[in-house]
């Protein structure tokens, strides 16, 4: 939900606040926003190149991986709407990566540009300005050295010490992380085609290759970089703006803007872990770890003796040879204490990143904890001795305690992964108690959706009903008239990794004054239709009541419509009945009906009209019953109804293939 920031005596907080849409507008919410110390706010100014508002600004409580660093808030930045998920032309996924352009178009001028100016006060005994920052740009990685160099500038001006800067731009080549690691900001897209070159269509469904966007780490930036006195009044500029043309968004986090009485050293260490083969945790997936070891400080921390960075493999995991690397210094794997260790240096305000797989081991038990926490080894006053330890985070957790004793208790959480174990259920059912009167129907096992059906259109009924049920409080009623067919009964048995074995329903019928069908189409995920069923209204001469109902399968032995008949001359009346599809071995079906209070009146094997696929698509799990296409030829003014109920699919686990 988005919402416009009032500013009062008490600053709300909510995730999104999109900044006012004025002429008059002044940027002073996007600076509360962001000082760790209000009271230095002297004024602000800002400028943006949006004629319809100030979208180049947001306040955000969280965007995917950020995350305020001081208080609740921090502001992003961008050449293109701000916050927008994801950074696409429309906002649309898929979309074109050209992202939003304003006033000087998608080739002119002015470059999109955006521009916060503050006049802050120096408190007393301060002599330097620290932000948090986090570069994000759409240009990388296909345009890194070309003219389209998008930029961040941080200016400083001083009245004693001049003017110092900061800048990021997209040829400086500091992107430590790619779309991969930045899920949920808006720029974890990836190129539909596989291939980042070029002007691409891009999504964020992860592809390998195919990340199409990067960003910094998010490090402190100051100290010696911007020196200031105490108590005097300086102008702070941040400014983003395009390079080369209008398109291709890329956006800057700001928080945490302070002062502070000397050049901080720290060392900070983030670690995530990534499940390469998507989804749920499983016995022998492949984890990814990324860590990110960031020297905030102005101070070089030097190669030392010892090792700078261990890492123990996790238990119930193997590492995976030749996966282990590293921006920058000596990175191995030491098999015979089954650990990580790195050495080198890392320059003042400036990272290094390492990255290492690991597979988890064969039939662990749901529930496992695969749990990994690297320790960072450093010189703390410049002595030349590693003599502090900083743990490994991850940046998405806070579990509360201090592990580190640094008084902080979410900078210090190991990395934990939990296995979830999942066994394909012999059937499932859907009984239509769980949805709403009126609308359409869904069903889930386990939070996975195996089942949904179509809404209703003008001139037939196709929903959930509670006026008539068999067992259970509600049903689905179906009235179709060819004006409002076909509907669709949609089936997603790869979710719970299997496929089609049987299906099986109850349904309710009566006879009706005048001729009517309905036809079943069972359709596999290919699109073929493997099985077909046809209940027909015909004439049998008996007034007032003279048509009444068969039901046929569509026989591919024969060629022709096979009847199922029932014990009362081969036709259905006013009754519950009961009918199962299942599927024997690749070759046939068998097509059974039961009726209510007698059993079973008819079987009849045939072989399906579409062979049965059991092997993967390319990309997928294999799964043969995709939907059920509901159709009739005719419009009937009396429309037959039907009550369906006590819906179960059948299924077979993934096997082979």
């Amino acid at each position: 939900m988005v919402f416009t920031l009032f500013i009062s005596s008490i600053l709300l907080i909510s995730p999104y606040y999109i900044v006012s849409a004025t002429d008059t507008y002044d940027g002073r919410d996007l600076a509360l926003a962001i000082l760790a110390n209000t009271s230095t706010l002297v004024s602000t100014s800002y400028y943006d190149t949006d004629d319809y508002g100030n979208r180049q600004s947001i306040i955000l409580s969280s965007l995917g991986t950020m995350s305020p660093t001081n208080g609740d808030t921090f502001i992003l930045l961008s050449t293109g709407i701000a916050g927008a998920n994801p950074v696409t032309s429309n906002e649309n996924n898929p979309g074109s990566e050209r992202g939003s352009w304003f006033r000087g178009g998608q080739f002119g001028y002015p470059r999109d540009e955006v521009k916060l100016t503050m006049t802050l006060q120096v408190p007393p005994h301060m002599h330097y300005l620290y932000y948090d920052v986090q570069f994000f740009s759409a240009e990388y990685p296909e345009y890194v050295g070309s003219k389209y160099n998008d930029r961040l500038t941080i200016t400083v001006y001083s009245p004693s010490k001049g003017t110092s800067s900061y800048s990021f731009d997209v040829n400086s080549g500091y992107f430590v992380l790619d779309s991969n690691g930045i899920p949920g900001t808006g720029f974890d897209v990836f190129a539909t085609s596989g291939s980042p070159g070029g002007v691409d269509w891009i999504d964020t469904t992860p592809r390998n290759p195919g990340a199409d966007a990067g960003a910094s780490d998010l490090i402190p930036i100051g100290g010696v970089t911007h020196p200031v006195s105490p108590l005097e009044e300086i102008t702070v500029i941040i400014d983003i703006r395009d390079a080369g043309d209008n398109q291709f968004d890329s956006a800057a986090f700001i928080d945490n803007l302070r002062f502070t009485g000397y050049a901080e050293t720290d060392i900070v260490a983030r670690k995530t872990a990534q499940d390469l083969n998507g989804g749920d945790i499983r016995s022998n997936d492949t984890i990814k770890y990324s860590i990110t070891i960031s020297n905030t400080g102005a101070a070089d921390q030097q190669d030392n003796p010892g090792n700078e960075f261990e890492d123990i493999i996790p238990d119930n995991t193997t590492y995976i040879p030749n996966s282990l690397t590293a921006t920058s210094g000596s990175a191995l794997y030491l098999e015979d204490e089954n650990k990580i260790i790195w050495n080198g240096g890392i320059p003042g305000e400036s990272s290094v990143s390492l990255t290492f797989q690991v597979q988890i081991n064969s039939s662990l038990p749901n529930g496992t904890i695969i749990s990994n926490q690297g320790r960072v080894y450093w010189d703390s006053d410049e002595d030349g001795i590693n003599d502090a330890v900083e743990l490994t985070d991850d940046p998405h957790i806070d579990d509360g305690l201090d592990q580190d004793g640094d008084g902080e208790t979410g900078d210090d959480d190991p990395t934990n992964l939990i296995v979830t174990s999942f066994n394909t259920p012999p059937m499932v059912i859907e009984d239509f108690s769980d949805d709403t009167a009126g609308g359409n129907a869904t069903a889930y096992y386990l939070g996975r959706k195996w089942f949904e059906t179509d809404s209703s259109t003008t001139g037939s009924v196709f929903q959930v009903v509670s006026s008539y049920h068999n067992n259970t409080p509600q049903a689905f009623k179906t009235k179709l008239r060819s004006s409002g067919s076909p509907k669709y009964w949609y089936y997603y048995p790869y979710a719970l990794e299997g496929f089609f074995s049987f299906w099986e329903i109850s349904f309710k019928c009566g006879n009706a004054t005048e001729a009517s069908d309905l036809y079943l189409n069972f359709t596999n995920s290919y699109g073929n239709v493997f099985a077909r069923l046809k209940f027909e209204y015909i004439n049998d001469g008996d007034p007032p009541l003279n048509h009444v109902l068969a039901l046929y399968y569509w026989s591919s032995s024969s060629w022709n419509w096979i009847q199922l008949a029932t014990d009362t001359n081969g036709y259905l009346y006013n009754n519950w009945y009961r009918l199962k599809i299942e599927r024997l071995g690749s070759d046939n079906i068998r097509y059974s009906l039961y009726k209510q209070g007698v059993g079973l009146v008819d079987t009849k094997e045939d072989r399906p009209i579409t062979p049965f696929t059991l092997t993967r698509s390319e990309g997928s799990t294999f799964s043969n019953l995709a939907y059920i296409e509901w159709r009739t030829t005719k419009n009937p003014v009396v429309c037959p109804i039907f009550f369906w109920d006590d819906h179960i699919l059948g299924l077979t686990p993934e096997t082979g293939g």
